[in-house]
């Protein structure tokens, strides 16, 4: 099969397969295409809409009034893609209503967008899945999952109610609860863990005591829930939302979590992380409303602690 071709037919794209705009002003896309792709006939960009060479965020938007806001991410693509729909909307919902859908993201999966990754995330799965019952419906992000920590994942369906999560998000934040699978035995079967984390020039977190300049404040609490002679299965919660915390955090103290392939490359016996996201609980910034979302522990978790 043709190399090139076969991209197209994949979701991951190469950078010379499209041509990224960020969005200034809010502007109905047809607009925006005519103002901003230069020396394309406006019958050509009717062309990109109609056959998916347009996408918004990560996802392929065919209509002209489309509305774009500031910060969307516009790509278009150079060759028409061999799937028409380059996402599918399969997602398996926890919970929506008026202002917020709450998924279960699997494990190996995009929240958003990233550099190497433009179409296959959360994110454009649940703005399709909106779109199938409203062609202007969006999806918002109000906070993110690691790609391969799977569980509760949720959006908000309202411009207004994202902002007021992302304004006051610690704020807002009952609970956060994630079930772990770390190497060894825990010798205190319960704690709380404080430390201050770092990043280094490779984007990797560490623990150091010290309170440099720069350092943030991560605590995290843990309860064992089985065990057995090599490994851990931990109830966790985390009381502030500092990258990789958990894996950093327990990784310090020799208790990797299993799969992590970023810190202390551990055994991964599942064939994925040992992480789950099992519960999320907040508050409706505007309404005041408690969402408790839950998810149930994945059977491969349960598999490694059977007698």
């Amino acid at each position: 099969m043709n190399k090139n071709k076969d991209r197209f037919n994949k979701h991951t794209l190469e950078q010379d397969d499209y041509k990224s705009y960020v969005v200034t002003h809010k502007t109905p896309l047809l607009d925006y295409l005519r103002d901003n792709v230069k020396g394309v006939s406006r019958n050509n960009l009717k062309s990109y809409l109609k056959y998916g060479q347009v996408l918004v965020n990560g996802v392929s938007i065919h209509q002209f009034d489309y509305l774009l806001n500031v910060h969307d991410e516009l790509i278009i693509l150079k060759k028409r893609p061999v799937n028409k729909e380059l996402v599918k909307d399969n997602i398996d919902k926890i919970y929506e209503d008026d202002y917020l859908i709450a998924i279960e993201k699997p494990f190996g999966l995009l929240s958003v967008a990233s550099d190497k990754e433009k179409i296959a995330t959360s994110y454009a799965k649940v703005s399709k899945y909106l779109m199938r019952k409203d062609k202007h419906a969006k999806a918002y992000v109000i906070h993110r999952l690691d790609k391969n920590t799977s569980g509760v994942l949720v959006f908000a369906k309202k411009l207004d109610v994202a902002k007021a999560f992302q304004d006051k998000w610690n704020d807002l934040v009952i609970k956060r609860g994630y079930y772990a699978i770390v190497t060894g035995k825990m010798k205190k079967k319960e704690d709380t863990l404080v430390d201050y984390l770092h990043k280094n020039n490779l984007d990797l977190m560490y623990v150091d005591n010290a309170r440099l300049r720069g350092a943030k404040k991560a605590t995290t609490h843990y309860k064992v829930l089985k065990e057995n002679e090599d490994y851990s299965l931990l109830d966790v919660e985390i009381m502030s939302g500092r990258k990789n915390q958990i894996r950093v955090q327990l990784g310090a103290r020799g208790h990797f979590v299993i799969g992590d392939d970023k810190y202390g490359n551990p055994p991964n016996p599942i064939k994925r992380l040992g992480l789950h996201a099992y519960e999320l609980k907040i508050k409706h910034p505007l309404s005041e409303k408690v969402y408790d979302f839950k998810s149930k522990i994945p059977d491969v978790f349960l598999t490694m602690f059977k007698k």
